[in-house]
Formats: C-alpha cells, sequence, structure tokens
C-alpha cells in the first residue's frame, strides 16, 4: 500500500530554481516539507478537496495547521503515522478548520500517542479544547482507565489562545503568528514558520491584508487562500443574497492576491482553501511570477530549490 501511495505522489515534479542551478536537490536536502492534506473549501463537503489543513515538516517537527474534514484520512495517505503530530496551530475556530481536532485527538491517542496534544489559535480555543474532552469523556474513560489502558499523557491537551508574535520555537523552528483580516471573525490569523533559513506563511481565511504582506515578505513559499466566486453562484447553491454578499467579502479576490503576491515577492505563490475557478487567471492581472493551485496532498519542497510534486494533474484552477 504505501508503495503505491508514494508512486502516486510523484507523478508530477514541478521545480523552481534559483539563479545559476541546473538540477534541483534531492527533497530529503530540503529545509521545509509542505505537504497541503486538504485544498477545498467548506464548509460543504467535497470528495476531490477535503477540508483546509496544511502540515508543515522542519528539523524532525510535524506541525499541523488548521485541521479541517479529513485530515486524519490525508495524513494517513502521506505515510504520516497518527500519533506523530502533537502540535496544531489553528487560523480561526470556522467548523470547516476544526472539524477533524477531535479525530487527531483521539486517533493520535489509540495510535500510541504519549505526550499531550498542543493547541494554538485565537481566543475560544482553551475553552474548546476543554470542552471537546468533556464531548469525548466515556471513550476516553474506558480507553484510558478502564479497557485498553491507552496513556494518560497521550489524551491531555495543553491549548493555548495566542496573540500575534512567536507562538513556538524548538530546535531551530519559529512560528509567528499575525493577524489577518477575515471580516467579523476576529482574531483570526495567518502562520509564519521559519527554519534552515527558509520560510512559508500560510495566509489563513482572510480579506486583502497589509499586516499580512508585512509578515510574509520574503518568504520562500506563501499558500493563501482566494474566492472567485460570484453572488450568483452562491445563491444558485441556496444562499440568500446577504448571505452571499457576506461570504465575498470576507475573502480574498484573485486579482487582490496578485498584489499579494508581487509586493511579498514569493518564491512561489500557491494557492489552497480556492473558492471558486480561475484564480491564476485573475492573479495575472497583477503578478507575473510562479504560481501553483494546490491539490490534496501536493507537496512542496524547500531549499536550495522549491519543487513542488502532486499525486495527479493540478485540479480546475
Amino acid at each position: 500500500m504505501k508503495e503505491h501511495i508514494g508512486a502516486l505522489l510523484v507523478l508530477l515534479v514541478i521545480s523552481f530554481p534559483v539563479a545559476g542551478q541546473t538540477s534541483p536537490p534531492s527533497a530529503p536536502d530540503a529545509a521545509l516539507k509542505i505537504v497541503v492534506l486538504g485544498s477545498g473549501g467548506g464548509p460543504p463537503a467535497d470528495t476531490q478537496r477535503y477540508g483546509p489543513s496544511i502540515l508543515v515538516e522542519a528539523d524532525g517537527e510535524k506541525l499541523l495547521f488548521d485541521c479541517g474534514r479529513a485530515a486524519v484520512i490525508r495524513l494517513a495517505e502521506a505515510g504520516v503515522r497518527q500519533q506523530q503530530i502533537d502540535k496544531i496551530f489553528l487560523t480561526h475556530l470556522h467548523s470547516d478548520h476544526i472539524l477533524s481536532v477531535p479525530d487527531i485527538l483521539l486517533t493520535g491517542w489509540t495510535s500510541g500517542r504519549k505526550t499531550p496534544l498542543r493547541v494554538w489559535g485565537p481566543s475560544g480555543t482553551k475553552e474548546m479544547m476543554d470542552n471537546m474532552l468533556k464531548a469525548f469523556d466515556f471513550d476516553i474513560h474506558m480507553r484510558r482507565d478502564v479497557d485498553e489502558k491507552f496513556s494518560k499523557e497521550g489524551i491531555m491537551v495543553s491549548a493555548t489562545d495566542i496573540q500575534q508574535g512567536v507562538v513556538y520555537e524548538h530546535n531551530g523552528v519559529k512560528v509567528t503568528a499575525f493577524l489577518v483580516d477575515h471580516g467579523p471573525v476576529q482574531p483570526a490569523f495567518g502562520y509564519r514558520v521559519d527554519a534552515g533559513g527558509h520560510s512559508v506563511a500560510i495566509s489563513g481565511d482572510t480579506r486583502f491584508s497589509e499586516n499580512l504582506i508585512k509578515y510574509a515578505t520574503g518568504v520562500d513559499v506563501l499558500i493563501h487562500e482566494v474566492s472567485t466566486l460570484t453572488v450568483q453562484a452562491l445563491m444558485a447553491g441556496g444562499t440568500t443574497r446577504e448571505q452571499a454578499e457576506n461570504i465575498i467579502s470576507h475573502h480574498t479576490s484573485a486579482a487582490e492576491t496578485g498584489v499579494v503576491f508581487s509586493r511579498t515577492k514569493p518564491r512561489l505563490a500557491v494557492y489552497a482553501h480556492a473558492l471558486g475557478r480561475g484564480a491564476i487567471e485573475g492573479a495575472r492581472k497583477n503578478y507575473s511570477g510562479p504560481i501553483e493551485n494546490a491539490d490534496d496532498l501536493t507537496t512542496i519542497f524547500v531549499g536550495e530549490n522549491v519543487e513542488v510534486r502532486r499525486r495527479s494533474k493540478p485540479g480546475p484552477n
């Protein structure tokens, strides 16, 4: 099974070399490995693009940013053992970004995690995690105290309501949270990870944000949300006009992302959590650099080169 998964992940390789280099480094030499576990929007379910979730690996650290629908399934498909995930960073508490948190909590524990699950996120995160433990109290009691006797430490949770700034730093890996503008959903955060002289920024859900530009300038990879949805398309799906207008106003248009990319100048711009189609075409009005539209399990290696590997052909952009 693992051999089949590996074969799928290497069907398409795209590399963006730095000046003066003719061949990319092997993937193990990369300072950062980024796996877009889920690239879809929400809340509706999509069997091709699961909910937003991004895994960043650096210097032995495995950091999970958001935890949307089926994140555990995508981790398994990527060959990551559930018990290895013990750090989650949430951009905001909309359901499509947190649906798999209890799955990570419980499946990681019953798979062998022996350390507390650490969770960082906006105000309300600690309360959410405390209540999550209460919601699964029967299962936890049975598996910890009565039946399997799984690790007591492995089902513990250490949750932190964060503010803007460095929220995690260990073993040469630094995670910085920065405020973004997701309309009335406040606070909402993006994150920047720095390790080994390289970096990736993740926008989370946001409108055009000057603060994001400030924190993401000069990163190797900028992973940004985008919306090309129209009021008419949303209303056709069952929303009211007011709901449709509110949804659109809380996200960044394709043309606006082009401005963001032009000003931050990443080595590679990536769309994830894409709502609608035609984003790359829209961004080209303001940006001419490399852009990728991520599918689920798109993997990006960052070192002297930025190398993109897909498990399948690119999805609609």
